[in-house]
C-alpha cells in the first residue's frame, strides 16, 4: 500500500520546531507549505490536510490569512480529511462557518481536557487526558452542524464536522517546544506565570501528555480508510 500524502499547512512563524514535530508524529509523506509566506497548494490532490499552530490570530488583517481560510473551506467541501491544531483548529472553524474570538484569559501549560468518548479521533485516549495548551483565542461559536468533542474550563478543545477535526491543544509538542513557546510568553503573561509553567514541564507531565499523540495515528488511519472507500466508489462508478 502506498504511503499517505498529506498537505502540511505550516502557519508557524518559526517553522523549524513545528515541521519537526509533525514529521515525527504523522506516518505519512508530508508536502509542506509555508502558509504565512502565502504558500498555499494550487490543487487538492492529497489524502488529507493538517493545519498547524501559529502566533497569529485568524481575525488579524494579514494578507496570508484569507487565502488559507478559503483554501481550507474548499478542501473541506471537496471531502478531504482535515486536522487543524490550535491555530489550525481556529482556521478550520472559520472556514466551516464558526467564529473565533479573543479570550479574557490565556491558557498555557499542561492542562486537563475531557472528551466525550464516542469519536474515532479519540480512540484509545482516556476520557480525561493531559495536554499542553497555549492560546489566547478560542472557538467562540462552533460551525453550523459541528459536534463538540472535547472541552475544559477554558472552552472548546475539539470539534468535528464531517471529515474535519479541530483540536485546540498541541499533541505534537515535545519538551523543547513546550519550553521555548512558554519562554516566549513573558511579555504576554509575565515572569511569574511563565516560571510556574516551566516548573511543570517535567518528564512525568510530558509522558502523561503523550497519550494524546494517539490521535495522529487515528487521523492517518481514517485518511487511509477514506482513500480506500473513495477509490472503491470510483471503481464502482466506472463499472456502472
Amino acid at each position: 500500500m502506498t504511503r499517505l500524502r498529506l498537505a502540511l499547512l505550516n502557519a508557524a512563524h518559526e517553522s523549524a520546531n513545528t515541521a519537526r514535530n509533525f514529521r515525527r508524529e504523522l506516518d505519512a509523506d508530508l508536502v509542506e507549505f509555508d502558509a504565512n509566506a502565502r504558500q498555499i497548494p494550487d490543487h487538492f490532490e492529497f489524502d488529507g490536510v493538517v493545519i498547524t499552530g501559529s502566533r497569529s490570530s485568524v481575525y488579524w488583517d494579514e494578507e496570508w490569512i484569507p487565502p488559507l481560510v478559503e483554501w481550507t473551506a474548499e478542501a473541506a467541501e471537496r471531502g478531504l480529511p482535515i486536522l487543524g491544531v490550535c491555530y489550525g483548529h481556529q482556521v478550520l472553524a472559520e472556514a466551516l462557518g464558526g467564529r473565533v474570538g479573543g479570550m479574557d484569559d490565556f491558557e498555557i501549560g499542561y492542562n486537563e481536557v475531557t472528551h466525550r468518548g464516542d469519536d474515532e479521533l479519540f480512540d484509545g485516549i482516556d476520557e480525561e487526558f493531559t495536554v499542553f495548551t497555549t492560546h489566547g483565542d478560542e472557538v467562540a461559536e462552533l460551525p453550523p452542524g459541528a459536534e463538540l468533542l472535547a472541552e475544559n474550563e477554558f472552552g472548546v478543545h475539539a470539534f468535528r464536522k464531517g471529515r474535519c477535526w479541530g483540536v485546540q491543544f498541541h499533541p505534537e509538542y515535545d519538551v523543547e517546544t513546550a519550553e521555548r513557546v512558554t519562554e516566549g510568553k513573558r511579555d504576554r503573561i509575565g515572569d511569574e506565570a511563565v516560571d510556574r509553567v516551566l516548573a511543570d514541564i517535567t518528564p512525568e507531565r510530558y509522558d502523561a501528555a503523550c497519550e494524546a499523540k494517539t490521535l495522529f495515528d487515528n487521523f492517518t488511519a481514517y485518511c487511509r480508510r477514506i482513500r480506500e472507500e473513495d477509490a472503491a466508489a470510483g471503481d464502482a462508478n466506472a463499472e456502472a
